[in-house]
């Protein structure tokens, strides 16, 4: 069927983060409605006939329907054949272009992230950037669609890209030469002392799988005595809720994961742990997991079951905040839509809708220079126009609560750079594994349940 193997590319390029789900229901239209359709054909019949110019039948319907899912939340969206295309060009991770995950935000193409070791990310285009013109002409106010498809072309090739990046007064203007994107959704490497790093880019299929297999290779290259693992989700705009599930799954033994609550009865699934794998991979060894305002969706699932069952310590900024959960259903051979059916919580309970993941140590990233601005403009699910609201009416200024200097965080983005610390958090991290032992908090363990 063409729909399935889209639903695991999808999170990649359609939205800040995609978690496919596979049981939809269809509701009956409320006959209390037809007023509201004979309103709806008598615009398109004005239009046809008054407008200054003829207009195609087509041009109206999709406008039509992207108004409609417009009105809903910012993730909500239909698929035509282009983008349905688009997609299946990504279903092998390989592809000639920039390597960016971007997404439409009140008419402008905001950059996700980029893709690690993408002739974007060596360019120095960040999370968080705005694309305004490629090449000289403005794409303001244009689809996303024909955004990606003037940034796509053959490797060798180059586009000029203006960015506009919050916190600066000047737009950038940035040559950036096409190649051949290779995506590498997980990938390992073994720090002194046999302190394994695990970074995860995006969960597409296999991710789980991925995950084990190097995790077993950092165990050869350290002849099986990993002392420490950082699990890097930071950037990781999400995927694949099974594949979320799966990895979470790596390393716990027992306890739900993760809830998907929806209007629906078949939008109400829950996730226990020993369904994908069994024990915990990396029994006894300290875990740290790294997130960042680029960890959305399920890279959130993941710290938020890790963090409820006290088997990590999660490290690093709060996450974005987008608890939802979107179905990519089938609307003929060359039609999809992509709607927010349900929300997911925590094994706690928690919602993570607007508020994210609240590290257990905040670690800001010392190593940008961009820091203080990229603080003030950050934008997170609750940023966005027209997001679900958390049911507990959680305010962006009560999550941050802390405006205290930290004596350990003192240091600038030049001193770090004479040091040869490139990444701050993730050095952060490792100093703190080399330090840890048993019986810290990474390994404490879970509180049981009361029984009333």
């Amino acid at each position: 069927m063409k729909f399935a193997p889209l639903l695991r590319s999808a999170a990649l390029v359609t939205a800040v983060a995609l978690i496919p789900a596979t049981t939809a229901t269809m509701a009956e239209v409320d006959g209390r409605a037809a007023p509201e359709f004979a309103k709806l054909f008598a615009v398109f019949q004005r239009v046809k006939a008054s407008y200054v110019e003829p207009v195609d039948d087509d041009v109206l319907i999709r406008g039509a329907i992207d108004g409609m899912l417009a009105a809903l939340d910012p993730h909500s969206a239909y698929l035509d054949g282009s983008d349905l295309q688009r997609l299946e060009t990504m279903i092998d991770g390989n592809y000639s272009g920039l390597g960016l995950s971007v997404v439409l935000e009140d008419g402008a193409v905001k950059v996700v992230s980029p893709f690690k070791g993408s002739p974007a990310d060596k360019a120095g285009i960040k999370a968080g950037d705005f694309i305004t013109h490629l090449d000289g002409k403005l794409i303001y106010g244009g689809s996303l669609d024909d955004a990606v498809a003037q940034m796509r072309g053959p490797s060798g090739s180059s586009i000029k890209l203006t960015i506009y990046r919050p916190g600066r007064d000047e737009p950038l203007e940035v040559d950036v030469t096409r190649g051949v994107i290779e995506l590498e959704p997980v990938t390992s490497e073994l720090d002194s002392g046999n302190v394994g790093v695990i970074t995860v880019n995006e969960f597409s299929a296999d991710v789980g799988a991925d995950v084990f297999k190097a995790y077993q290779d950092l165990r050869k290259q350290a002849a099986g005595r990993i002392n420490g693992l950082v699990l890097d989700l930071r950037n990781n705009p999400g995927g694949s809720l099974d594949e979320s599930v799966a990895l979470a799954d790596l390393f716990l033994t027992d306890g739900r994961i993760v809830s998907q609550r929806g209007r629906a009865r078949g939008e109400t699934i829950l996730y226990d742990a020993e369904t994908k794998y069994r024990g915990d991979m990396a029994e006894g060894v300290p875990l740290i997991v790294l997130i960042n305002a680029g960890s959305a969706s399920a890279s959130e699932i993941v710290a938020g079951a890790l963090q409820d069952h006290r088997r990590a310590l999660i490290m690093g900024e709060r996450s974005f905040g987008k608890g939802s959960v979107q179905s990519l259903l089938p609307l003929g051979p060359d039609a999809a839509l992509k709607l927010t059916t349900a929300r997911y919580y925590t094994p706690s309970g928690r919602s993570v809708q607007e508020g994210g993941i609240k590290p257990d140590i905040a670690v800001p990233q010392l190593s940008d220079p961009d820091l203080a601005l990229r603080e003030k403009y950050q934008t997170r699910e609750s940023d966005l126009r027209g997001h679900l609201v958390n049911e507990i009416g959680i305010k962006d200024e009560e999550l941050e609560t802390d405006k205290n200097v930290d004596p350990r965080f003192k240091l600038t983005a030049a001193e770090l750079k004479d040091e040869g610390i490139e990444d701050f958090q993730l050095h952060y991290a490792l100093e703190t594994l080399r330090r840890t032992t048993k019986s810290t908090v990474a390994l404490r363990p879970a509180p049981r349940a009361s029984k009333n």
